[in-house]
Formats: structure tokens, C-alpha cells, sequence
């Protein structure tokens, strides 16, 4: 199936619209000229390339993202990083946090995510006014840093205008973003229309710390063997996640980042499908 022959108005998660949105934010480390060209065989007639450098570049010195649409639906992509850097940097308990999103700035995010997003915020919001011209459907994708991304960007829109709610939200492998009451505000808006994939022990998911960072829900986990588990016991979790840290008797717990990459995420869902 191409994406734009998708169920566009489906919210609810689909593994097709999962797999689709995982090759675009897959696209999104490529450049200029190579998004524009795929998006165009993908069916998308109008594309925005979106990057930009927070004011303060530590930890994260550059924000890629892009924007395709067609006469059906738009989609926002944001670029991630290597978990090598992502870790070195989440993996500070006293990480600062920013005010979150919308008029009211309610709760608290990740201060490098927040800075992250807004140098290309205006011009996404721009993009979004210019190119939605016949009530398309909204998705935001992402991977590591870039799922991230895209969780506050869809937030920060939707909470500045209930009429940019998003249809869908696929992440990959993405960093907790917020505080709780940010996540509990999250989660009674758009919670229905998130869809969050771990890969089994990608190390990236268990960054930054509990308990002040949190995930909103809800969770779609490939086990050890690339099974998409919707729903999974705490005992079972723990069993299977240490079943994937000792499959390689000569690399015990390389597992971490060895599940991270955007394309261990595309194999699982290839797996999937129906």
C-alpha cells in the first residue's frame, strides 16, 4: 500500500500508517534535495524544508524537519540524532526544564527539546497556514530527538489553536519530553492520536530520568523477538527485556543502542504487517 493510498482519517493506530510515517522520519536525515524528490514520488505536490539553530546550541546545534502535503493530508517530519550524542546528554537528572506550550505555558519540557523547536516553530506554523487549504489531515513523525520534536510540536500547535489537533502522531524511539502536568494535559487531548513505539531495550525511551521527566501514553512495544506487544505485564516486560540483553553472549547489554536506529524499527514493523 502507498501512504497516499492510506485511510487518512483513521486516528486510531494502524501499522500501515506506522510504517509510512517511519520512512518519512527516516527521510527526514536526508537532505534538501533527496526529501524533496522521495516526497514527490511519495504523491506530496508541495514541500517545505524547515531547519534552523536554537539560540543556545548546547546540547543541540541544529533543528532539520520537513513538511509534505497533498490535496489529503500534510505531514511533518523532524530529524533526530545519533543515540551516542542524545545519551550523553539525557542522561543528566538535573537537565534543565522550560515552560511548556501554548498561551498558558502549562507544564514543564526538556529545556534543549523546547529550544530545539523553536527556531522552526513560526515558520511551521506558517507552512501549516499556507499549505492546509482544504482541511488536510495533520501528522507528525519523528525518531529519537525527532520523535521528541514532534510530540511538543503537536502539542504547542494544538494548545495554541484547538483547530490545528492533529490526526496522528508516530514516534520512534523517542526521549520522555515533559513533566507530569504537562503529560496529563497531553494525554487528555491528543492521547488518542499518539502512538508511541519502543523497540524492546532501546535506551533511548529511559532518557531523561524519572521521576520528574515522564512519557505521555500509551506505549507499543516490540519485544525481543520484534513482536508488537500492545499490551505487556511488568514480569513479562522485565523477562523479555533481559532476553534481548543476552542475546549476544559477546556484547552482553549492547542491546541499549543496538535497538535504537530508525531502521531496527522498520524491520519490526515490516514484521508486523499484515
Amino acid at each position: 500500500m502507498a501512504i497516499t493510498a492510506l485511510d487518512h482519517h483513521e486516528t486510531g493506530c494502524r501499522l500501515e500508517h506506522a510504517y509510512w510515517l517511519a520512512r518519512a522520519a527516516k527521510l527526514a536525515y536526508s537532505d534538501e534535495d533527496t526529501i524533496r524528490e522521495t516526497v514527490g514520488e511519495w504523491g506530496f505536490d508541495r514541500f517545505r524544508f524547515l531547519e534552523g539553530t536554537p539560540v543556545t546550541p548546547l546540547p543541540i546545534d541544529h533543528t532539520q524537519a520537513f513538511v509534505a502535503a497533498s490535496d489529503s493530508m500534510i505531514i511533518v517530519a523532524f530529524r533526530g540524532t545519533e543515540p551516542t550524542q542524545i545519551r550523553d546528554w539525557l542522561t543528566d537528572a538535573n537537565a534543565p526544564a522550560g515552560p511548556g506550550p501554548g498561551p498558558d505555558r502549562r507544564g514543564l519540557v526538556h529545556l534543549g527539546f523546547s529550544q530545539a523547536l523553536a527556531p522552526v516553530h513560526p515558520a511551521l506554523l506558517a507552512t501549516l497556514e499556507e499549505f492546509r487549504d482544504d482541511d488536510q489531515t495533520l501528522w507528525f513523525t519523528g525518531h529519537s530527538l525527532g520523535g521528541a520534536l514532534a510530540q511538543l510540536a503537536a502539542a504547542w500547535l494544538y494548545f495554541e489553536d484547538p483547530n490545528l489537533l492533529a490526526d496522528g502522531i508516530y514516534t520512534f524511539g523517542q526521549p520522555r519530553t515533559c513533566d507530569r502536568e504537562l503529560a496529563t494535559a497531553y494525554d487528555g487531548a491528543i492521547r488518542a492520536r499518539t502512538h508511541r513505539f519502543v523497540n524492546n531495550n532501546d535506551v533511548v525511551p529511559q532518557l531523561p530520568p524519572e521521576p520528574f521527566y515522564r512519557h505521555v501514553e500509551r506505549v507499543r512495544y516490540f519485544d525481543s523477538r520484534g513482536r508488537l506487544q500492545e499490551e505487556t505485564t511488568l514480569l513479562g516486560g522485565i523477562t523479555d527485556r533481559l532476553r534481548g540483553h543476552t542475546a549476544d553472549p559477546l556484547s552482553p547489554g549492547a542491546d541499549a543502542l543496538r535497538d535504537h536506529p530508525i531502521n531496527r524499527y522498520l524491520e519490526c514493523l515490516e514484521k508486523n504487517l499484515p
